[in-house]
């Protein structure tokens, strides 16, 4: 990760003097985390006592009634700003020709750094903060380790904390190791992926409609990180005069308006299934989310206010970055005041719902009205925010790049837009449709939903050819411009991972091993009861069987060439272990997740081991529709493979009067002469 080579060195200012300081971005930064942590106090003092009475815990006192808000809300910025800083380093400014960073992702990076030792230090003081909260008992009492460490395996959250410290500690020693640009997009995601499990807890992850609660929160957590953090980020390098500003400007604005995006739905989604509409004024609750959503409408101000005077002036000036500062710090002010909002909002318990939940609805957020008939499976939805959204958004990019392609006269194939256009239609009936909604409640329907998943979305998606369009219909670089989105995805092929992963064996072996893993290892009987185990098993699902028939179908470049009859023998090795184990469940007589599939007291009769073994047949039958598919898909490819052979052996022909053909009658026509000769 790291290297020798230091990155250049940043060119000094008119008068002489090292390029900006670090003085004005280190108070506004202090200045933000103390707004935060004193809105978040503030916030808490409304309803603390009010929480407290209703959860019967004993008061734990003003050290950890207040000190946990402000610790919680310094823990969000310091993650915010860490995401961030990764996130400028990796797409807003450029790195060195050689790949090294140059000096502002250089900067951002060792200051992500810092920041995770923040948050790693935040979350691990939260951890006793948290077990007092939820004892009623002074945090002075528990700061015993031993005892200390033995209540947060029980408690939640406070495991959660500790799970966090020890991700941003490793996420901190890996910032401090890379220089190279290649490590930048790994680093940010590795910080996203820190920030999920706060996430899957709290009031999100618990009672009615928590699967939208959940995933709602985790598209308003990454959401406000990356706008946030990347406003941060980007203030601190137009304060210290860094270079490529207007571009990381430029750049960031977009990222900022689909951040805006994301932040008003899912904050309406959760707070559709928070807060009934008669209690918004009447209740606390509903109060501080008018108050969250007129600090969003604010924020949308300031950004809009942007685009319309910082962006023009450094477009004009690279050197007037006055309007940008201005707005730039007032908004990072609100949004600091803002988090500390959401901190007490979490801390603020929502209105009481109206009735009591069923077991069913306790476990999957939601209740199913009767058996599932073909009709409720077809049109009962239940839209999926991860999932059905993704679906959505490929849809729509797919279809932006083949317009680009026929604005400027370039043919795209009919087929391929076709099959890529199925693709996210299974995608999001398998996740949103009735499909989805039963899923999670009859082994039966949720291995058919698994199935479609890994075995047809992913045939039907890499059909697309989405990495060939995108590499046709986004402009380049050019030799000295600034790397962007065309050039990202390039490096993504072509690095060392993507080697890997595609080998024939390795991507086969992920295809397959899942399945066994996951049911035949106790996974699934372990975690079925999980939320977040399902959006785990159908992301695996997806992205392993997309790698594996990226490389089968072979229609994308790839990091490797595969030969035909290579990717006709992984299909042919991975058949019979998909038939295996659907045998193996047909044969099982116990009921996998049998705990968690009668806890949920469906209402009608149902035979869990004849449904399991439904399920085992629907694993067997349907791993023969993928071999139907791919040796069409390839008996096409090496057709048009042939016919394009044949046109360019044609076409050489016609330039060349047929001269590799004489050359070849010349070559037979002596060795004619010399059999004769030996004879």
């Amino acid at each position: 990760m790291s290297s020798a080579q230091a990155p250049a060195a940043e060119p000094a200012t008119k008068a002489g003097r090292p390029s900006g300081s670090a003085v004005v971005p280190a108070v506004l930064t202090v200045f933000a985390a103390a707004l935060a942590a004193l809105v978040s106090m503030l916030v808490v003092g409304l309803s603390a006592a009010q929480a407290l009475s209703l959860l019967g815990i004993p008061d734990p006192g003003p050290l950890t009634t207040y000190g946990l808000p402000a610790l919680r809300a310094l823990a969000d910025l310091f993650a915010a700003f860490t995401v961030g800083s990764l996130l400028f380093a990796a797409f807003l400014v450029p790195p060195q020709r050689g790949g090294l960073l140059d000096t502002g992702g250089y900067r951002a990076v060792r200051r992500a750094s810092g920041l995770a030792v923040a948050w790693a230090v935040s979350a691990a003081l939260l951890v006793p903060l948290t077990v007092s909260d939820s004892t009623g008992r002074p945090v002075t009492e528990i700061l015993a380790p031993q005892d200390l460490w033995g209540v947060a395996d029980e408690i939640e959250l406070a495991g959660t904390w500790r799970l966090t410290a020890i991700g941003a500690l490793l996420l901190a020693i890996g910032c401090r190791l890379a220089l190279r640009w290649g490590w930048m997009p790994v680093l940010f995601g590795a910080s996203v992926a820190v920030m999920m499990p706060l996430a899957l807890t709290g009031h999100s992850a618990s009672g009615g409609a928590h699967d939208v609660a959940t995933n709602s929160l985790i598209l308003h957590l990454i959401a406000a990180a990356v706008w946030v953090g990347g406003l941060g980020a980007l203030l601190v390098h137009a304060l210290r005069d860094g270079t490529h500003t207007a571009l990381a400007a430029r750049r960031f604005s977009a990222v900022a308006l689909v951040s805006f995006v994301v932040l008003a739905v899912s904050g309406l989604a959760n707070s559709w299934v928070r807060v009934p509409w008669d209690e918004l004024f009447t209740s606390t609750y509903g109060r501080l989310v008018l108050a969250k959503a007129a600090a969003l409408v604010i924020l949308g101000v300031f950004g809009w206010f942007q685009r319309r005077a910082a962006l023009p002036a450094l477009a004009a000036d690279q050197d007037d970055r006055r309007a940008l500062a201005r707005f730039a710090s007032v908004e990072l002010l609100v949004f600091a005041a803002t988090m500390g909002l959401a901190v007490g909002l979490g801390r603020t318990p929502p209105p009481a719902p109206t009735s009591v939940p069923t077991p069913m609805e306790v476990e999957l957020g939601y209740n199913l009205d009767g058996p599932p008939t073909v009709a409720r499976l077809l049109f009962d939805w239940r839209f999926d925010l991860i999932f059905g959204t993704l679906a959505i958004v490929l849809a729509v990019l797919y279809l932006l790049g083949v317009r680009r392609l026929r604005a400027r006269g370039d043919v795209w194939p009919v087929g391929r837009t076709a099959a890529w256009l199925l693709g996210c239609a299974v995608l999001l009936f398998t996740t949103s449709s009735g499909v989805g909604r039963y899923a999670p409640a009859m082994f039966s329907v949720h291995m058919g939903a698994h199935m479609a998943l890994s075995m047809l979305t992913p045939i039907l998606l890499a059909l697309g050819g989405v990495v060939t369009l995108a590499l046709r219909a986004l402009p380049p670089a050019g030799r000295d411009g600034a790397p962007g989105t065309r050039e990202w995805i390039l490096a993504a092929v072509h690095n060392p991972v993507s080697r890997f992963l595609t080998q024939p064996i390795v991507a086969s072996v992920l295809f397959v091993a899942g399945f066994y893993a996951l049911y035949l290892g106790g996974i699934f009987d372990a975690y079925a009861d999980s939320h977040t185990a399902h959006l785990l098993m159908n992301l695996h699902f997806l992205l392993s069987g997309y790698l594996f028939y990226w490389v089968v179908i072979g229609i994308d470049p790839k990091p490797r060439r595969v030969e035909p009859l290579t990717r006709l023998a992984m299909v042919f090795g991975s058949l019979p272990f998909h038939a295996f184990f659907g045998v193996v469940l047909m044969g099982m007589s116990t009921v996998l997740a049998g705990w968690f599939y009668r806890s949920l007291d469906l209402g009608w009769p149902i035979d869990l081991l004849g449904d399991q073994r439904t399920g085992g047949s629907l694993a067997w039958a349907t791993g023969e529709v993928p071999l139907v598919v791919v040796m069409l898909a390839l008996l096409i490819q090496w057709s048009r493979s042939d016919a394009r052979l044949a046109r360019r052996t044609d076409r050489a022909a016609e330039r060349d009067d047929d001269a590799e053909l004489a050359a070849h009658n010349a070559m037979f026509a002596q060795l004619a002469k010399r059999d004769r000769a030996s004879r």
